[in-house]
């Protein structure tokens, strides 16, 4: 018990001094940003959305917008509207600059640097029930083994009904996976991962290994290893 709030207080500790100094290294990148997404597709910089948090908590999540604005968005859908992504829409997602605002939200406490993906509230039924109930009792992470999962191997897939069955049930395992693996040393592979996954990405090198780690956690599906090959 001491050693699980010690990891707690430890975990905010870093959390609040990581995401502050970041957000002052990289307000010129959020500046970038801001002109990018004007030029791209004039409207609002940030898209704001409604998350489930720690226990299910609604929170308003911010992100770079990266797509055309559609009010009547189905966010039911665990896969966005591809065709609505403008192309510098898909160079940040690309590169994960369009989830920087989100410092702000593990800055302000209602996420984690290293958490399970942040669900809309839409999705409950899908994220957060049933063997995934578990997922609720911590912070949403920009980070995490379903977020690396999901973009290595889950953004290759446009159409929902694929994604559904091949993506979907191993990322909610990693979910749960992660809440059982929950240590400081776990957090910090998590965060370096990411930098090896977004690195691959850019120059077109994914980091299959770092696939197949995932995958063999949770004894998931073998067809994204080879999809990947």
């Amino acid at each position: 018990m001491k050693r699980r709030t010690a990891y707690r207080f430890f975990k905010r500790l870093f959390d609040i001094l990581s995401t502050g100094l970041a957000l002052i290294i990289l307000s010129p990148l959020f500046v970038i940003a801001a002109v990018g997404i004007l030029i791209s597709d004039p409207g609002p910089i940030f898209y704001l959305a409604n998350r489930a948090g720690k226990d299910n908590k609604t929170f308003r999540m911010f992100k770079f917008r990266s797509m055309r604005v559609d009010r009547n968005a189905n966010e039911k859908s665990l896969r966005p509207d591809q065709d609505r992504i403008f192309p510098f829409g898909r160079f940040i997602r690309k590169t994960k600059i369009d989830e920087l605002p989100q410092l702000l939200n593990v800055f302000f406490g209602d996420m984690a640097v290293v958490g399970p993906r942040p669900a809309s509230v839409d999705q409950i039924p899908i994220t957060r029930s049933g063997a995934n109930a578990v997922v609720a009792s911590v912070k949403p992470g920009l980070t995490s083994p379903s977020a690396l999962y999901d973009y290595l191997y889950g953004d290759t897939i446009e159409d929902e009904a694929e994604y559904m069955e091949k993506v979907a049930p191993t990322r909610l395992a990693l979910d749960r996976y992660y809440i059982g693996k929950q240590t400081a040393g776990c957090d910090l592979k998590m965060i370096w991962y990411t930098v090896v996954c977004i690195f691959g990405s850019v120059f077109h090198k994914p980091a299959v290994f770092i696939l197949r780690e995932l995958i063999e956690a949770v004894d998931g599906d073998r067809r994204a290893l080879d999809e990947m090959k």
